[in-house]
């Protein structure tokens, strides 16, 4: 027998297969959205909110930082969740959908998709106070919800419009972040934001130094920057993306360098005589830690780091996000409700908005010959995911808490998020549907 199985390997192997199933992330945000929406209007709906204002903190001294749980979660898991997005934006322009000429579309559609329903909701709420401030509820797209139900789609959707709607969703992430740091950031403390640059220089200067140490970076990233950005009054969630702006993206080893030392390797290991016992030999532990090093050069630490954060994103923190979150207590009277201006401004700006803008910049690159459409895509393919960009879950909820101090406003957004996204999925679902049927027939 090769591999010695245990009893534990009966439960690991089929979480594993969950977890690598690109659905379950979107199926469990699903589930725990809908949990926080049925605890805040059950009996235990006080319950269910007060438990998100319990404090932890942490005391050195006289220093003392404290927090409730939902500032924990808004502040700082939300930090690694943006951490993880800049990542993959990273990747994306070195070797992805967004390299060179092939940036030219999704960025011209993500503007797109970003300027009409801002545009709309700003008309829908000229002069409405405070309101005016949640246009950035609009911007962001929900990359978990929409992966999940591509995945569930399954042939129907063909790879290039999967790659193209991650280039457009991470792009909105991050000008989402930036629009945080701009507009809905509280008083500064320019002694704080100075720190907090003193250590993003401690990162870069690490990086180039060829620091490689993925404790090290975390260190001085949750410890310095983090930290600092979150004392400073600008949201602690720009100090997660421009930390990830700092991890090498270079591997130390070649391909074809690898592949000859790990051959080396694996014939030095064949060359020594196996112990008469279960444990393995001083010359044979020697060999595994030099694979181990030898495939540490090469990966780039950017991509281990976003693999090793994925299911933690996927299937704790925004799952998470969503059962603090996404809790509020639906009205009495639906078509009431939906005729208040911020819920009005979201559910239009995200159903209709969303897809005209990012659709129509698409549709005008093609048609300049300014950029083309990826493989096996056509026109109901772009309008499928065009509308399935309205489902601005996560991202929409996230902004709507900074961008309103009025308790009753930011329920407003949430039930047009709410609205839009379930119309944005249900809607999107069947077009792809009917551009598979079209396909096949």
């Amino acid at each position: 027998m090769d591999m010695r199985e245990y009893p534990i390997d009966k439960v690991l192997k089929p979480l594993d297969r969950f977890i690598r199933n690109e659905s379950a992330g979107g199926l469990v945000l699903f589930l725990s959205a809908a949990v926080a929406v049925f605890l805040a209007n059950s009996p235990w709906q006080e319950a269910y909110r007060e438990i998100w204002h319990h404090t932890v903190g942490v005391r050195i001294g006289q220093f003392i930082f404290e927090r409730d749980l939902l500032h924990v979660i808004n502040d700082g898991l939300m930090a690694v969740f943006f951490f993880m997005v800049a990542l993959e934006l990273k990747r994306e322009f070195i070797g992805g959908e967004m390299r060179g000429a092939n940036a030219a579309l999704p960025v011209a559609a993500s503007v797109g998709g970003m300027l009409l329903p801002a545009l709309i909701f700003l008309a829908v709420n000229a002069f409405q106070g405070e309101a005016v401030r949640g246009w950035g509820i609009t911007l962001g797209t929900d990359t978990a919800f929409v992966l999940g139900l591509l995945a569930l789609l399954g042939r129907r959707v063909p790879p290039a419009i999967k790659a193209f709607f991650i280039a457009v969703a991470v792009i909105d992430d991050i000008a989402s972040v930036s629009v945080i740091a701009l507009f809905y950031t509280s008083d500064l403390s320019m002694a704080n934001l100075g720190i907090g640059a003193l250590f993003l220089l401690t990162l870069l200067a690490m990086n180039l130094l060829g620091v490689r140490n993925m404790t090290a970076y975390g260190t001085v990233a949750i410890a310095g920057v983090w930290l600092a950005f979150s004392l400073s009054g600008v949201h602690a969630t720009v100090a997660g993306v421009l930390a990830a702006f700092t991890i090498p993206a270079r591997t130390k080893m070649s391909g074809p360098s690898f592949t000859r030392k790990v051959r080396k390797l694996a014939d030095d290991y064949d060359g020594i005589e196996d112990t008469p016992t279960a444990l393995v030999s001083e010359e044979q532990m020697q060999v595994i830690t030099k694979m181990k090093r030898v495939s540490a050069y090469a990966e780039t630490p950017s991509q281990r780091l976003e693999q090793v954060l994925h299911p933690w994103s996927a299937f704790f923190i925004l799952p998470l996000f969503a059962l603090a979150n996404a809790g509020i207590e639906l009205p009495q009277s639906v078509a009431q409700a939906v005729r208040e201006p911020v819920t009005l401004g979201v559910l239009l700006g995200l159903v209709l908005g969303k897809p005209l803008g990012l659709l129509g910049m698409a549709w005008l690159f093609v048609k300049m010959g300014w950029g083309r459409l990826g493989a096996g895509v056509n026109w109901m393919h772009m309008i499928a995911i065009s509308i399935l960009g309205g489902l601005g879950f996560t991202m929409a909820i996230f902004i709507s808490d900074l961008a309103f101090t009025s308790e009753l406003l930011r329920d407003q957004a949430k039930l047009g998020i709410l609205f839009a996204s379930l119309t944005a999925g249900v809607a999107g679902t069947i077009v792809f549907l009917a551009a598979g049927r079209r396909a096949a027939g």
